[in-house]
């Protein structure tokens, strides 16, 4: 990653965009490469420009935000940007897929100037965004909606007791701080087991390391 950080915002309404733009535009580590109307434009668009972050709106005519995610981030090539979910809090089911499909988080579209510009440069840098707070109002969500059997994961047996015992509790909402209290350890100590279950299991971050754990049983609502 550069040391300004290219983005291309992709909302289905054009003040969205240029608002946004704006935002970040004003942050002189941030850089708007592209914008694009629709899902299939940003496709192209991300695949043309090669933004390290793409802000993508949910809901927009033809294909949709989290079709377009998906296709972005299973693109074969070692090229493979951060997808920032725009949404609200009403459309918890949407940001659910979102995370499924690899996206590295999700924003408000109402956030203020500087929590949108710190979003992009969390996602930049690799990390989800997922607050303790927001990670335990989308575990709410998703049990409340999601029911069934637990599917099984031969990679489940790959993990250490203690790095279980961690990816339960990052699935919980905790952050590293608080696992490291929980546990008696150091928070290098957390933030290790946490980097050896994401390597073990295939997944890029915490986002998808709660829907992993409540998918396959390591945790459940309640």
């Amino acid at each position: 990653m550069s040391e300004v950080i290219t983005v291309v915002i992709v909302d289905d309404q054009a003040m969205v965009r240029q608002g946004l733009g704006a935002l970040l535009g004003a942050q002189p580590d941030l850089r708007v490469v592209g914008e694009a109307a629709d899902g299939a434009a940003a496709v192209r668009e991300v695949a043309r420009l090669r933004p390290d972050v793409v802000l993508m709106d949910v809901r927009m005519p033809e294909v949709n935000g989290l079709d377009a995610a998906a296709t972005i981030l299973a693109s074969p090539s070692p090229y493979r940007p951060h997808v920032l979910m725009l949404t609200t809090f009403d459309v918890d089911d949407y940001v659910y897929e979102a995370l499924r499909v690899g996206a590295s988080g999700f924003m408000l579209k109402d956030a203020p100037a500087e929590e949108l510009a710190r979003a992009v440069r969390v996602v930049a840098a690799g990390d989800s965004l997922l607050a303790p707070s927001v990670t335990k109002r989308l575990i709410a969500e998703v049990t409340r909606t999601r029911s069934g059997v637990p599917r099984e994961s031969p990679r489940l047996r790959e993990l250490t007791p203690r790095e279980l015992e961690v990816l339960e509790l990052v699935a919980r909402g905790l952050s590293n701080t608080e696992i490291a209290d929980r546990l008696f350890v150091a928070e290098q100590t957390v933030k290790t087991h946490v980097s050896r279950v994401f390597a073990k299991l295939g997944l890029r971050d915490r986002a998808q390391a709660v829907v992993f754990a409540y998918e396959h049983g390591v945790v459940s609502a309640g």
